[in-house]
């Protein structure tokens, strides 16, 4: 097992999110009690063999220690991941798998529009779905099949007493029920607690535990007020009131206009736009979709950085300022901070969501400021050091 797997596991058996052994195949699970499907998906997510060369994990990408992001360096930076052989870069900045579990199913709505899925265009309409994609994807894990992962499951014997135990005898003799199992188990554990916490210093304040700070408190009314930035009207699940458990996504998709990440696209040889949505093979109305993706959860936002689909963007404060820049005539508001330069044209220019992104008045600095803060406040209460590091 690779070094940093076993540290991002490590993580985990300190933070108390799991009862885990590993042992000499890194599969030994359960060993002082039953082993039960989320500790089954535990083993199988911090699992390199899993992969072609048995250098990749999905807690690789996933890191629990980083909020479930890859912060492993490539050529373009942590704008996405590093494949299984050592060479290939993901087209996509790899998304948090934190709260991923709340999702809903991918489909299309009465009015037409899309929402929901996994992946930044929602082409994995579940969860399980979801976890079978990275193993067979020839610049991630790199397996060949689906066969040749349930082999990898086969060579250990504790894997092979858990599927039976869970999934029945003959689980195992049949390669697409296997796959399928090691989906629903790995579903199983990002189904837990340890990926969706509602600890923030957010739902703290929401339960009396904790008084935001002048800052934070302005930045929570500019965020939800659709006088000012109106940030709610895509950010918000639970549209009826400010409650618990919000994710602080409404799970459609939108183009807003991101430029193309130049760096990445000449680490990984890309040419040609990021369509999204349209990339999607359930999507075929694709140019009416071009350039839209999912809209992200902002819980721990302010440690999941780079930003938008392709990691563009170092700063959170930046992401900020570019939503700005649509609603302000400044000149000094349509330079990108992190470059020195006018913001770069639109990916994909067509289907921009104008009517949401223009919805409020330019933000001054005061206010920029505020909105960061209080997105800070979404980091769960184990992440919150995190925040310092990237001060």
């Amino acid at each position: 097992m690779r070094k940093d797997v076993t540290r991002g596991l490590s993580h985990l058996l300190a933070a108390g999110i799991v009862a885990l052994v590993v042992g000499a195949l890194g599969a030994t699970v359960g060993a002082e009690r039953e082993t039960t499907l989320e500790d089954l998906g535990a083993a199988l997510f911090s699992d390199a063999d899993l992969s072609l060369n048995r250098t990749t994990a999905c807690a690789s990408c996933h890191a629990a220690e980083h909020a479930f992001v890859d912060v492993r360096p490539t050529a373009a930076g942590h704008a996405a991941s590093l494949g299984d052989d050592g060479r290939s870069i993901g087209v996509r900045n790899a998304p948090t798998v934190g709260y991923a579990a709340l999702t809903p199913a991918f489909r299309r709505r009465h009015d037409g529009h899309y929402e929901g899925g996994h992946f930044l265009d929602g082409r994995a309409a579940t969860l399980a779905e979801q976890a079978g994609g990275p193993p067979l994807n020839p610049i991630e894990m790199g397996m060949p099949d689906k066969a040749a992962v349930v082999a990898r499951l086969r060579e250990k014997p504790a894997y092979v007493e858990a599927f039976t135990r869970h999934f029945g005898d003959d689980v195992f003799g049949d390669d697409e029920k296997a796959f399928a199992a090691m989906t629903e188990a790995l579903a199983a554990f990002e189904r837990t607690a340890a990926f969706a916490p509602f600890d923030s210093k957010y739902d703290r304040f929401l339960r009396g535990e904790y008084e935001m700070t002048p800052q934070e408190e302005l930045g929570r009314v500019l965020f939800f007020s659709p006088q000012f930035s109106n940030c709610k009207l895509c950010h918000q699940i639970n549209a009826a009131a400010v409650g618990e458990r919000e994710t602080f996504t409404n799970y459609r998709f939108h183009n807003i206009g991101v430029p193309a990440n130049a760096a990445l696209d000449a680490a990984n040889g890309r040419t040609g736009a990021d369509h999204g949505l349209a990339e999607n093979p359930a999507v075929p109305d694709g140019p009416a979709e071009a350039g839209k993706f999912k809209v992200p959860t902002l819980r721990n936002v302010a440690v999941t950085g780079p930003y938008m689909h392709n990691g563009v963007f170092a700063d959170l404060r930046t992401v900020v300022l570019f939503y700005n820049k649509y609603n302000s005539i400044a000149a000094r508001r349509q330079i990108d901070p992190e470059t020195g330069a006018p913001w770069a044209p639109p990916e994909v220019a067509a289907n921009i969501a104008l009517p949401e992104l223009t919805t409020g008045p330019a933000l001054d600095d005061r206010r920029i400021d505020a909105l960061v803060a209080f997105l800070e406040t979404l980091t769960d209460r184990r992440y919150e050091p995190l925040l310092d590091e990237r001060r």
